[in-house]
């Protein structure tokens, strides 16, 4: 393994990144995405990092091919996602694998061997990291030539620490002016918002697509223009269709003179213990977004249920993804209304006007959007359920209805009351069933004879679970 060395990067508005990184940029991942649905394909993107340089050479390359239209990812390590790059060091100098790949902590000569004859115009490259404080890491990856990351001052905040909402703010804010100054260097930066994917699971989606409106508008002020909004899959197919319409909809009436589009992860709860269930969530996923014009698909394995899964059966659910996607596309190939025309308002529903009525009530609070998220998190505006985060107010509540749709028990002090019905409280009985929901759904059918056992106690779910910064796991590269 190569030593590790710090990549001390100043992080400004402007601030030079590096002759090799301006020489070398391949076509913008905007752009990439744009062309892949323009000739009706999904593009469909894994989640993985490995610590190893040569392994996440491996994987990237193992994935490049894997469909027609692909996005590489190299995810950050736990140590990176809080800036303890020591800890990350001590553990690759003592040859103990990360979670991820340590960006700030090789060489940038390790880096871009990484990336070398990998990275090009058919395949862009997005750095994932799940940080509060990205500024270190996003100077790396601008060094490195690269222009696509994720995240967002709220979404990078609340689910994974302690870090005050205050702080978050203050670092993306500082991101987002370093990332839209490269735009003068002739690169066109692009950020993914991750706040449509808050907590994982059980957030209804209207708090979901407004979160991942405000992020989108909070990077276009900072002078971003290519922008992608985030919704997670959740219990109920009809109310996911009126989500991402919904989300479409808010993203063009809030963001003019923006590369944007919609891009949707495979349920992100409890998944299916079984290989035909988990395989039949993610068909289902893919077809989701084709039917309501996401343009990417955030993808998981057969494994998720069980383990961190391979580079091979990435490489799986990435095909399979392509597949469903393009078997749908092709059997509703000119019904009308089946794949909705761009600006298409089909968004005239009831998680349009929760979100609608929640990004009004924030934008009407400071005319800096920095402030107003704040104001609106110590109001109460905007509560998400179940988070445990000290600025959350934690006042609301959801629960499962009859027909299998995330609706509200409780809204605290959300503006919404006018726009959204009210249900039942949850138990904790209520709670753990409403957790499963979608596992044991897509598990009835019997497990395929390949399927991996079940395991007697599932894991905790990405709603309660908060990972320890010093867990290490690896995954292996299968033949």
């Amino acid at each position: 393994m190569t030593a590790p060395v710090r990549d001390d990067v100043p992080l400004r508005p402007g601030a030079p990144v590096g002759r090799t990184a301006l020489h070398r940029r391949p076509l913008s991942f905007g752009r990439f995405v744009a062309e892949a649905q323009a000739r009706g394909a999904l593009v469909v993107q894994p989640r993985m990092g490995f610590s190893d340089p040569a392994l996440m050479r491996a994987g990237l390359l193992a994935t490049k091919g894997a469909a027609d239209a692909v996005v590489g990812t190299m995810t950050i390590d736990s140590y990176t996602r809080v800036s303890d790059e020591p800890s990350a060091v001590r553990a690759l100098t003592g040859g103990v694998p990360l979670n991820g790949f340590p960006l700030t902590s090789y060489s940038p000569h390790t880096s871009r061997w990484v990336l070398d004859g990998v990275r090009d115009a058919g395949f862009p490259v997005q750095i994932r990291h799940g940080s509060a404080r990205p500024q270190r890491i996003v100077a790396a990856l601008a060094r490195l030539g690269l222009d696509a990351t994720e995240g967002g001052p709220v979404s990078y905040c609340l689910p994974y620490g302690r870090t005050p909402l205050l702080d978050s703010v203050r670092n993306w804010q500082e991101t987002c002016d370093f990332l839209a100054g490269l735009r003068g260097t002739g690169a066109e930066p692009h950020l993914e918002t991750f706040g449509g994917c808050m907590l994982g699971q059980l957030c209804p989606p209207g708090l979901l697509v407004a979160i991942s409106a405000l992020e989108a508008l909070f990077f276009h002020r900072a002078g971003l223009r290519s922008i992608s909004l985030s919704y997670a899959q959740q219990t109920s197919p009809a109310q996911d269709r009126d989500a991402v319409h919904a989300l479409r909809r808010l993203a063009a009436e809030l963001l003019p003179d923006t590369d944007a589009h919609i891009v949707l992860y495979t349920y992100m709860g409890l998944y299916p213990q079984t290989r035909r269930g988990a395989l039949d969530l993610l068909e289902r996923s893919a077809e989701l977004a084709v039917e309501t014009g996401a343009a990417r698909l955030i993808v998981k394995t057969t494994a998720e249920a069980h383990r961190i899964p391979t580079v091979a059966e990435n490489v799986e659910a990435l095909r399979v993804a392509s597949r469903a996607a393009a078997r749908y596309r092709a059997r509703h190939a000119g019904r009308r209304g089946s794949v909705p025309a761009p600006g298409a308002d089909l968004a005239d529903n009831a998680v349009y006007a929760e979100a609608r009525a929640l990004v009004d009530a924030v934008l009407d609070l400071d005319d800096d959007l920095g402030q107003a998220l704040l104001k609106a998190f110590a109001r109460g505006f905007l509560d998400v359920p179940f988070c445990l985060h000290p600025d959350n107010a934690g006042r609301s509540r959801s629960h499962i209805d009859a027909s299998g749709r995330l609706t509200w028990s409780e809204i605290g002090a959300m503006p919404i009351g006018h726009v959204t019905d009210r249900g039942r409280r949850l138990t904790a009985a209520g709670l753990f069933e409403a957790l499963s929901f979608v596992q044991r759904r897509h598990d009835r059918t019997l497990p395929s004879p390949s399927s991996p056992p079940s395991s007697s106690r599932p894991p905790l779910p990405t709603a309660a679970r908060r990972p320890a910064v010093h867990r290490q796991h690896t995954q292996e590269v299968a033949p």
